[in-house]
């Protein structure tokens, strides 16, 4: 019993994470610039590993294995917004 109850406890921590990360506003330029500069705009893990121009090993991007992966995603999103249109900053060097 105990068991079920720990691992109840950490799935609805996740949850509490999750929507703390959705409900998040960017309001502060520093902020929003920072975290363009850390969420990557692509999977850094995927990669592609050849030889002679013939591929031996292929890693597919495991960021979608990341439990908070889609809340990354649309904060990086909302900071290029905030950044773009109550800043007039251009993004492009983020993308």
């Amino acid at each position: 019993m105990k068991i079920t109850n720990l691992i109840n406890f950490k799935i609805n921590l996740l949850q509490r994470l999750r929507q703390w990360l959705e409900c998040l506003e960017i309001r502060n330029y520093k902020l929003a610039q920072l975290l363009c500069k850390l969420i990557p705009s692509r999977c850094p893990f995927e990669r592609k590993i050849s030889l002679f121009n013939h591929t031996i090993l292929y890693i597919p991007p495991l960021c979608k294995l990341n439990p908070f992966y889609e809340q990354l995603v649309m904060l990086r999103f909302k900071s290029l917004v905030y950044l773009a249109d109550e800043c007039g900053e251009d993004v492009t060097a983020y993308c």
